[in-house]
């Protein structure tokens, strides 16, 4: 029995990887032969440098940063020496989790230590880097990652833009000509979970900006800035990438990454599992097991079971799900590979009840799906 163990984290409880592991686990316990091949991924959120570096078995670096308030904090990031290639993970820098609910403000949060966090991977030598665009406390366009990497942004008096989104309504003059040279010859790709816009209804600012702090007044200062930043950019580079899909995705920095980046911008939980070569350890597999927080209709959208099972769709491989709990509209899942779901829970429980219990309650379902699989076979 050769079993596939790729779950994303079950958040504020488990890891990716601890996740696998608790997995792995139960699987032994009923099938102490088996072969369990443990592969931690995520879909470009949170977690998805530490499930890059556990598949990769890239080094872990740090770096202190300036946050997204501008304050210093000690933000990891992964280097594979032999391929030259760094990951950077937005959050690490510029991340919400960092933040208490009365510190965000959309208004001034700034992305200047992502700049920070690449140039760290150019001093490295990097020719190429994965940007991991979830879970930002920003909503700047990328504006201070620029300034970090020595683009010029000035006002109507020449003097240096302050940080943050709302700022960049003042912006008079953008001066590309001072970026980091180097930045010609690295090679980005940009994960994304999102196909948002930069501006309007369905863009950056009214999607995201009020799980950042912004209100209804806020947004609309937003998205009339970054507005401004898209028609200075467009004049800059002859080309305007503000319907892009995915331009929006954490706070325009998808925008950033294809304007002045010139990255591809990626289905995050395409580019893990293209990292972690899970199509080839999926051939070697008689099953596959993932999973995570929680399975409904919404997973449809690119989250780690689904594209997890859309490959194994494709090798003909069967898919069971681990969910914390499964909501609306898990069923339609099936239609994307995903063979059998399961809820973690053995009992009625509240969620502080199980998050404690996660690793304990993904071994036993690992060890109930073994044993099935054992006599079935």
């Amino acid at each position: 029995m050769n079993v596939l163990l790729c779950p994303d984290s079950f958040k504020d409880a488990l890891s990716a990887d601890e996740a696998a592991k608790a997995m792995a686990k139960g699987i032994k316990r009923a099938a102490p032969s088996a072969i369990t091949q443990l592969c931690p991924l995520a879909d470009g959120g949170e977690g998805s440098l530490d499930a890059l570096i556990a598949t990769t078995r890239a080094e872990r670096r740090t770096l202190t940063v300036k946050d997204a308030l501008g304050r210093p904090r000690q933000a990891a990031w992964g280097w594979l020496d032999e391929q030259r290639t760094a990951f950077i993970e937005l959050a690490e820098a510029s991340g919400l989790q960092h933040l208490t609910r009365e510190e965000r403000n959309a208004l001034h949060t700034t992305t200047y230590g992502v700049g920070e966090l690449f140039r760290a991977a150019l001093e490295a030598g990097a020719t190429h880097a994965l940007l991991l665009l979830g879970g930002s406390a920003t909503n700047d366009a990328g504006a201070g990652m620029l300034q970090a990497l020595g683009a010029t942004l000035l006002d109507a008096q020449g003097q240096p833009l302050p940080r943050g989104g709302a700022a960049l309504q003042q912006l008079a003059t953008l001066d590309l000509s001072t970026l980091d040279p180097r930045l010609a010859d690295l090679h980005v790709e940009a994960a994304v979970d999102v196909d948002n816009p930069l501006l309007g209804e369905h863009g950056a600012s009214a999607v995201f900006g009020p799980q950042k702090g912004a209100t209804e007044g806020d947004v609309a200062i937003l998205d009339r800035a970054l507005g401004h930043f898209a028609d200075l950019t467009a004049k800059a580079l002859g080309r305007d990438e503000r319907e892009l899909p995915g331009a929006g995705a954490a706070g325009g920095m998808g925008f950033a990454a294809r304007c002045f980046l010139n990255a591809t911008l990626t289905p995050g939980i395409e580019m893990i599992m293209q990292q972690a070569n899970v199509a080839r350890l999926m051939n070697e597999a008689d099953v596959v097991i993932t999973g995570e927080g929680r399975l409904d209709g919404q997973s449809l959208a690119g989250k780690t079971p689904i594209g997890v099972a859309r490959v194994a769709k494709r090798l003909g491989k069967p898919v069971v799900v681990l969910a914390g709990s499964l909501g609306d509209g898990w069923q339609a899942c099936t239609d994307e590979g995903v063979t059998a779901a399961f809820a973690l829970a053995d009992g009625l429980m509240t969620l502080e009840q199980a998050l404690p219990r996660t690793a304990e309650l993904l071994a036993d379902r690992c060890e109930s799906i073994a044993r099935l699989w054992l006599a079935c076979r």
